[in-house]
């Protein structure tokens, strides 16, 4: 809608919007007394050239006008008054120059004064006679930047890859590709490194479908971070949810920035890639409303943006300070119009949610399923049709909600990955300490069907199940296999942050360097790294490989390296001999799965008859090749599980998974099965590279070595 068409009380797009002759722009400020648009010239670092525009109209909080002369690349800000009342949640100061909510580019970065650090170790407020003038105008903020959105896309389209035949890629732009050898050096880190035609190769062949990017909307680094001399490396600080982090660009250039973004989509759809953004609408940059700086949302109208108690403080469920209030309809309708944004003008295919049971906290602070922003994203006619994938939980009571979100949602399953860990690690490690026998096979069974007891109501089916063992928040694969003990010393913190639930078994010694006299334990940590990664493969549901799994990369047993911006978090891409066969036999589990039907159920398993000849979709039998009974599920000493996905009703090759998790060579019946006559072995994790396949094995017993899994495929023996 044009100004001349557009009535004087209906405010225009939120945001900067180049119209004929100049920009309309429009802010929600609801309990201001003023707004003004500052103006400043493209390289004025100071401010002195700065321009101030007052906008004249309001309708319902939102402040909007008409600024003449206004084009792409001019630099921007805000500055707003009215009431300074901390105790009401009201922190206004014309004295700050503020970000605008809706900005599409950004440009610097926070600096933080020491002000805001002497406060930090020490200084405490006394109510609210905390002035303006010191802790809260304490930071530099950057500028906003007017950008042009058009971009040529071509014939650019969406790849739309089913969840159940998705591999989701969890990895972090800058990380990936900054020490890579084959990308320019002047791309490596960057939003056009990763989309460079090596790391393309290095994702089609692992079989990924889709790239999960760790946070790229605009964020800045904590106070306490820069102080201890680190900087915020995961991204999980949000200063801009419509602009594309800066920093990730191989230009300074901010257009150059979002282009180079959309650039990097373009190229990964036209692989047949997709592009998820992990989002982190929950909390922002600002940190805690008495001790942290205003830097948009704060100043623009506290009161709104965030969750606050009666006395005016952050009702913090995120752990990170402050929490967005998702409950007020501008806050709801800001983010939902970020997210659209990124689908709309960036193309991406979808959204991880950071700490979403925040997004979803209702009147009384409670999980709400039907929580109008929850509603909203299943029913808006552009967000309803992308993958939506939740973290279900954050720090708050009754946080932990893993199977309580509503479709089309899916979810981080951490009940797969706590299960895996316990049945290929902590309990061996219990075992080889002479604690106690294990927790038996049902509750991995369980996951290894899709977890129905999680995702089975509302329809939901599997692939409501992201499935994994490891991402970015914890240790990688192998540092689950090489630390019983996070060794989180440089992170400045103590080692008291990250999780210390992590169980994770070093099989004897702590650390990689094992010495000549142990080259056994390495060949066990392979082999376990190699159950860990298969276990996620073969389940039902939709798996997710932390980056760099895939051929063992190591964090040195830090399982929280949010600071590291450093050789701890970059890919070393010099792989060894083993890292070498690791990734061989990755690339092999992922195509396995893309060939096999099988292992890519839409729908729950039954395990009722669906073949004449009597077999059921899925079977489980012990280590005698006998059904599964109840002894042997609830016996907490069994180890060995088969599981039979059963191909044959659909067309397909039927599968015989083989799961031994005890230290032992064992003797394993393989079960005799109607209208199944013969196995062919495609698979044994005890091989360091995948092996060429075994001529058929009638049903009967075989022998398998010490805490292996092996696949198997129905085969007509002649």
């Amino acid at each position: 809608m044009s100004p001349a068409t557009r009535p004087r009380d209906l405010p225009p797009t939120l945001g900067m919007t180049l119209v004929e002759g100049g920009a309309e722009f429009a802010v929600y400020a609801g309990h201001a007394d003023s707004v003004e648009v500052c103006l400043f010239d493209k390289d004025d670092a100071d401010g002195s050239s700065e321009r101030r525009v007052p906008l004249t109209e309001r309708t319902h909080g939102t402040w909007f006008g008409f600024l003449p002369g206004v084009v792409a690349g001019q630099r921007y800000g805000l500055r707003v008054d009215g009431p300074w009342r901390p105790a009401e949640g009201l922190r206004y100061n014309p004295a700050k120059v503020l970000l605008d909510p809706y900005a599409r580019a950004i440009e610097g970065d926070v600096s933080w004064t020491p002000e805001v650090f002497a406060h930090r170790v020490g200084h405490r407020l006394k109510g609210d006679d905390l002035v303006r003038s010191t802790l809260d105008s304490a930071s530099a903020v950057p500028r906003c930047v007017v950008v042009d959105e058009g971009f040529a896309w071509g014939d650019d389209a969406p790849p739309h890859t089913p969840l159940a035949d998705s591999v989701v890629y969890e990895t972090h732009v800058r990380g990936m590709t900054r020490q890579h050898p084959e990308v320019p050096e002047h791309l490596r880190g960057t939003y056009a490194g990763l989309c460079h035609p090596s790391v393309i190769a290095h994702l089609k062949a692992l079989g990924a479908t889709a790239v999960e990017l760790l946070p790229v909307q605009a964020f800045t680094s904590e106070p306490e971070v820069v102080q201890r001399g680190l900087s915020n490396y995961w991204g999980y600080n949000t200063l801009g949810f419509f602009a594309p982090h800066a920093m990730y660009a191989s230009t300074p250039d901010p257009q150059g920035a979002l282009d180079e973004f959309k650039g990097m989509v373009r190229l990964l759809h036209a692989e047949g890639i997709e592009v998820i953004l992990d989002v982190v609408y929950n909390h922002t940059a600002e940190q805690a409303g008495r001790t942290g700086a205003s830097l948009s949302w704060r100043g623009l109208d506290n009161r709104a943006y965030y969750r606050l108690d009666e006395r005016g403080q952050d009702i913090d469920v995120t752990g990170c300070g402050n929490t967005l209030d998702l409950r007020h309809a501008m806050v709801c309708k800001m983010v939902l119009d970020s997210l659209r944004y990124w689908v709309n003008e960036c193309h991406v295919d979808g959204f991880r949610f950071d700490l979403a049971v925040a997004l979803g906290r209702g009147q009384n602070d409670d999980y709400d399923p039907n929580h109008p922003f929850l509603v909203a994203l299943r029913t808006d006619p552009v967000l309803s049709r992308v993958k939506l994938i939740a973290e279900p939980w954050d720090v708050g009571i009754h946080g932990w909600r893993t199977g309580q979100f509503p479709p089309p949602f899916a979810e981080w399953n951490d009940r797969f990955r706590d299960s895996v860990r316990t049945f290929w690690l902590d309990d061996l490690k219990a075992q080889a300490a002479g604690h106690h026998q294990g927790h038996g096979v049902r509750e991995l069974a369980t996951r290894m069907a899709g977890s129905q007891d999680l995702f089975g109501a509302r329809d939901r089916g599997p692939v409501a199940s992201v499935n994994f063992v490891a991402a970015h928040d914890g240790f990688t694969a192998t540092d689950l296999t090489r630390y019983n003990s996070k060794h989180n010393g440089p992170n400045g913190e103590g080692n008291r942050d990250g999780s210390d639930n992590n169980q994770s078994w070093n099989h004897g010694v702590e650390g990689p360097e094992t010495g000549p006299a142990d080259p056994e334990v390495e060949e066990v940590r392979r082999r376990s790294v190699r159950n860990l990664l298969a276990t996620t493969l073969l389940a039902t549901g939709v798996p997710m490989l932390n980056a760099g799994d895939e051929f063992g990369r190591t964090q040195g047993g830090n399982n929280n390296p949010y600071c590291q911006d450093n050789e701890t978090s970059w890919f070393d891409w010099g792989l060894e001999g083993w890292q070498q066969d690791l990734l061989a036999t990755t690339r092999f589990l992922t195509r396995l799965r893309a060939d096999h039907p099988v292992l890519r159920q839409r729908t729950f398993f039954t395990g009722r008859e669906v073949h004449e000849d009597g077999s059921t979709d899925l079977a489980w039998f012990d280590v005698e090749g006998n059904p599964m009974a109840n002894g042997r599920w609830e016996d907490p000493s069994t180890r060995t599980l088969q599981m039979l996905l059963n191909g044959a009703w659909i067309g397909q090759a039927s599968l015989l998974v083989v799961l031994h998790g005890a230290p032992d060579v064992e003797k394993v019946t393989l079960p005799a099965v109607a209208g199944l006559t013969a196995y062919q072995l495609l698979w044994d994790s005890t091989d360091e590279r995948p092996a060429s396949p075994t001529a058929a094995t009638l049903p009967g017993p075989v022998e398998i070595g010490p805490t292996c899994i092996r696949v198997y495929r129905a085969v007509d023996p002649t």
